[in-house]
């Protein structure tokens, strides 16, 4: 009897790796690029300390309406509300805070209860009917603006009090300002990239443990090594303005929590398979009507919450704020990577595609750009991202 001998596969090359992985690195090293661009074409201005500053202030609520917004996509829905209803948070926000002088922490705890129970009217309507999501939140859309102007009546409301005004414009405290630096939030960002770098190392860790294909050493360590440096390298700038804004770390803590509960939880797990395949998942014995539900109740709370951080950060509630965030937040999904079909989507996709969007509206002010060319632009890119999703899907 002859032996039989067994090839081993070779596992793929860095280049090969880095193919077969295009969505989920693309859009990384297309900040990258746009943040290149942007820092050469305006002679340095994308990067200073007070730019960097502005451009988390200015992309905070789009973020943190993203993270939700991702989920809600990959369940294979959309919220066209999420603009409307921050606005109207914000506008409900003014009237208890400035006109019946309600205290900020009970204010905003019922406004965070408002957007709950909005995303649940829309959600239940979505899940339990079975009406279409562009239909519900388009009606949405229309219900809450009018609610906000209603609210509001037709005028501006504010200012808010400083206590409030501290969401989105205020600092971390710093502990340690030795030299007129501050260390504690230096070093509060140096941890931060050292656990991200850790939280990778331990993933690759897992997924070779369980026979799972795993990135190539190489491009495994010169990718950590600059994240690592681009954490630190952002860090210094912006804590060489004011120190870390309080916004920043709200948004830092909501991403590590949305990273772990889509990909550690077993909840996550079935958000994605409803995404994928619904019918599968209702089978499999996944309440699919009750996901469907809480990613709205979810996407409610969080577009409350950039209600109150863009209300804050222009220290008044507008008949026009809202205007547009739906459009934008949309698109940072999109271009992060999240399918168009459903099941597909990572939360740092979402944000890498928010600040995407941010870097390209930030720089292009800064070169002067009219907003008639830059909703140009934004909408090719938007175009050209979800092309991409296509012709991934059909390859």
């Amino acid at each position: 009897m002859s032996d039989i001998s067994v090839t081993p596969i070779a596992k793929p090359g860095q280049s090969g790796f880095l193919k077969a992985n295009l969505r989920q690195y693309g859009m990384l090293l297309s900040l990258f690029a746009i943040m290149l661009f942007f820092e050469v074409a305006t002679n340095g201005t994308l990067l200073r300390p007070l730019n960097l500053t502005n451009l988390v202030l200015q992309n905070s609520y789009i973020a943190v309406m993203a993270l939700g917004m991702l989920l809600v996509i990959v369940t294979g829905h959309i919220d066209l509300s999420v603009g409307s209803v921050a606005g109207f948070i914000g506008a409900l926000a003014a009237v208890m805070m400035v006109q019946y002088q309600i205290p900020f922490v009970p204010a905003a705890l019922a406004c965070l209860l408002a957007g709950g129970l909005i995303g649940a009217a829309q959600g239940y309507w979505v899940a339990y009917f079975k009406i279409p999501s562009f239909i519900v939140t388009l009606a949405g859309m229309l219900v809450f603006r009018g609610l906000m102007l209603a609210v509001l009546s037709g005028q501006s409301v504010g200012p808010f009090p400083v206590s409030f005004q501290r969401l989105s414009s205020g600092f971390l405290p710093d502990l340690s300002e030795a030299g007129g630096f501050r260390w504690s939030s230096m070093l509060l960002g140096v941890l931060l990239a050292l656990a991200l770098v850790y939280a990778n190392v331990r993933n690759r860790a897992r997924r070779e443990k369980h026979g799972v294909e795993a990135e190539p050493f190489g491009f495994f360590a010169a990718k950590n090594a600059l994240v690592l440096a681009a954490v630190c390298g952002l860090t210094y700038q912006i804590v060489s303005y004011r120190g870390l804004p309080n916004v920043l770390v709200i948004m830092a803590v909501l991403i590590a929590l949305y990273a772990f509960v889509t990909t550690r939880t077993t909840v996550g797990r079935q958000i994605y398979a409803v995404g994928g395949n619904e019918k599968a998942a209702k089978l499999s014995g996944i309440g699919t009507e009750r996901l469907t539900f809480l990613t709205f109740v979810n996407m409610g709370v969080l577009a409350a919450l950039a209600g109150l951080i863009f209300a804050a950060r222009l220290n008044t509630a507008t008949p026009k704020a809202g205007v547009g965030f739906e459009l934008d937040t949309i698109a940072a999904c999109f271009i992060g990577g999240a399918s168009a079909y459903g099941g597909v989507g990572q939360v740092t996709g979402a944000i890498i595609g928010a600040f995407i969007m941010g870097v390209m509206n930030n720089g292009m002010s800064i070169l002067g750009i009219g907003i008639d060319y830059q909703q140009v632009i934004k909408g090719l890119v938007l175009l050209g991202a979800v092309c991409a999703d296509v012709y991934n899907q059909k390859r």
